[in-house]
């Protein structure tokens, strides 16, 4: 079964430092159709303006992941971390029993573009952890690149979730085949570009739900960064 989920039909907030669109139920926006989808509960697309950013603020029991598409994000947080996320690198928090961080745009001058992914742990009350691995960018050149998983595969960071998590970065008419697991869930996610995925058209920003799937066909209408969620 395959549901879309077109990008102008997610929430959209623009408070001039901050354009955000939220693909679930988050903060202020709430849509009881798309709340999650199997352990992902958040997928959040932030535009930051030079400069500004996320005041220390506080999460508990939820694994973060952050990927940055353009630019430059600072973080900070309450286990004395402290660094600049750029593309090509994962970030993951597990909040766990909590944690409190803070998230700018690292530039003064250019704006951060990126994506916050919000996934539900395996177990409450986890130990607050902080991890970020940066990746060759051939990991993602025509071929799907891990960058998260439970068991740290391929280097990648690690998340105390049964889920993987795909990036692949296409040229213009390249097609990839992926072969799926029946009993799980697959959700595709269209960061830049505009994709052909099991026949159905995708630009930035939409996403599409697989459930009962056996195989994702996708093939890029042009340059094309697409993340693929492999789910329980």
């Amino acid at each position: 079964m395959l549901t879309l989920r077109r990008s102008e039909d997610r929430g959209h907030f623009d408070f001039g430092w901050l354009d955000t669109r939220h693909t679930f139920s988050f903060g202020e926006y709430f849509d009881p159709a798309h709340h999650q989808f199997h352990a992902l509960r958040v997928i959040n697309e932030d535009r930051v303006a030079p400069g500004a950013g996320f005041g220390t603020h506080g999460h508990k029991d939820m694994e973060i992941l952050t990927w940055v598409l353009e630019g430059a994000l600072e973080h900070q947080d309450s286990l004395g971390t402290k660094g600049i996320i750029r593309p090509g690198e994962a970030q993951v928090m597990s909040a766990g029993t909590g944690i409190r961080h803070s998230e700018y745009n690292a530039s003064k001058t250019e704006p951060v573009h990126f994506m916050q992914i919000w996934m539900l742990p395996e177990a409450k009350d986890l130990k607050p952890r902080y991890d970020q691995v940066a990746f060759p960018d051939d990991r993602f050149r025509n071929t799907w690149g891990l960058i998260a998983s439970r068991d740290e595969a391929e280097g990648s960071v690690v998340v105390f979730q049964d889920l993987k998590v795909h990036v692949s970065r296409l040229d213009a008419g390249t097609q990839l085949v992926r072969d799926l697991d029946p009993g799980r869930a697959g959700w595709l996610h269209v960061a830049k570009g505009s994709v052909l995925a099991n026949g159905q058209t995708l630009k930035a920003g939409d996403a599409l739900a697989l459930e009962s799937e056996s195989k994702l066909v996708v093939e890029a209408d042009d340059s094309s960064e697409v993340l693929f969620f492999d789910l329980e």
